[in-house]
């Protein structure tokens, strides 16, 4: 991360999302998860970012890349690393291919991943690679903040609290659940117009997100 932080030019980008379209759809849709059995699910804000995140890729592939000696290399794959804090530092497991799974798979596969990666189980083909990276601190309450990128990726994705704001929508005063996102790039690969493109398609995913 010390390298990351001195050798890679960081630019940042941030949006607020409303999430309260998401927080809907995601109450609905564990309300169908069977009551047991291994079908059961409980998909969380969290998987729902990992699933924004993967489709915001398809759409804007040129963030899913990699800066490296000979050039930019642009990956096929989808394959989204999220950290995950354990007892001695943070490790950052990989849902692979996250833009060609449902919901209830991702959930089942993070859960997976986390507990397991809490217990230093994970093997390194778990954790080594990935295109893109999230952080999401929001279960701490955190207003905002930016990440440092994880090399040789050139993107990671700050996700901060879902938070009940005031907003102004048609000239009037209402309140909304707005989470503020962070984007962490590598300017050599992702420009600041670029970067901001990827924010402005993640918000439009999100806030519509059936």
């Amino acid at each position: 991360l010390t390298e990351a932080k001195s050798t890679i030019p960081h630019f940042y980008v941030s949006m607020d999302v409303e999430i309260d379209a998401l927080i809907r759809l995601l109450s609905d849709l564990n309300a169908k998860s069977p009551k047991d059995g291994p079908d059961t699910y409980l998909i969380t804000i969290n998987d729902m970012v990992i699933k924004a995140s993967a489709a915001t890729l398809r759409r804007v592939p040129t963030v899913n890349a990699a800066w490296t000696d000979d050039g930019m290399a642009l990956f096929d794959d989808v394959d989204i690393s999220v950290a995950v804090a354990i007892p001695d530092g943070l490790i950052t497991p990989i849902i692979r291919r996250a833009d060609q799974k449902g919901l209830a798979t991702i959930s089942r596969e993070m859960k997976d991943l986390a507990g397991r990666a809490r217990e230093g189980k994970l093997k390194p083909e778990e954790f080594q690679g990935g295109g893109f990276s999230i952080s999401n601190m929001g279960m701490f309450g955190v207003s905002e903040f930016a990440a440092i990128i994880n090399p040789p990726q050139s993107a990671i994705l700050a996700v901060a609290a879902g938070q009940k704001r005031p907003v102004v929508k048609n000239d009037s005063l209402a309140i909304a659940t707005v989470m503020t996102c962070t984007l962490s790039v590598d300017h050599r690969v992702v420009d600041g117009a670029l970067g901001a493109r990827w924010l402005r398609e993640f918000k439009r995913i999100v806030e519509d997100p059936l």
